[in-house]
């Protein structure tokens, strides 16, 4: 283990939500809307990003994104991990070393790491509330190299506004992907969370 601080991406990271994320988002375009898109459609352009799916399927639709919104707020309050996902955190803190949170949702995120019984894991959680640029700006990973002075910091996502984030803070980066995705230029790449503890 070479890092000594691991900048964490939730959905898609650490919580397995894209599926959950995906039926929120279908189920409130048929129900509420009679917009009938597919499935996997849906689940790749949420992928990408909420505003990007939202500008794909609910461009103009009244009160869209408040629906889905606590749609998936009632899905997440199970939430699912990747497998390993405890072991690595754990295994981090362990060794003396520190796990920070960048996400852009509120602060229901802390109520999502708590439910998943990994909130103690974590130094700091930044959240929409901190009020910076949404991820590719790094101002959010700045904001915790200023604060917490990390030997050697790396940033974990599986999106290329994770990746390209932490490029832009001049730190490593880990793309973790679970699945068979094109894959984006990142300093390490893994398919498996426990791989990290390799690297």
């Amino acid at each position: 283990m070479s890092y000594t601080d691991y900048i964490w991406d939730l959905g898609g990271t650490l919580l397995d939500n894209y599926q959950t994320s995906a039926t929120a988002f279908h189920d409130v375009l048929l129900e509420s809307f009679g917009v009938n898109v597919g499935y996997h459609a849906v689940y790749d352009a949420l992928r990408v990003s909420t505003d990007f799916a939202v500008s794909q399927f609910a461009a103009g639709l009244p009160d869209f994104v408040a629906m889905y919104k606590k749609r998936e707020a009632q899905t997440l309050t199970t939430p699912v991990l990747f497998p390993d996902a405890i072991r690595v955190l754990a295994t981090i803190v362990e060794s003396g070393h520190r796990n920070f949170m960048i996400s852009h949702r509120n602060d229901q995120v802390l109520e999502i790491l708590a439910a998943a019984g990994i909130s103690s894991y974590f130094t700091e959680v930044v959240t929409s509330s901190n009020g910076f640029a949404r991820k590719p700006s790094p101002d959010s990973i700045n904001y915790l190299l200023d604060t917490y002075k990390p030997a050697q910091p790396v940033m974990i996502g599986d999106r290329d506004i994770d990746i390209l984030a932490g490029q832009h803070a001049h730190i490593d980066t880990i793309f973790f992907a679970s699945e068979d995705q094109e894959m984006i230029k990142a300093t390490h790449h893994v398919t498996k969370l426990i791989d990290i503890l390799e690297l």
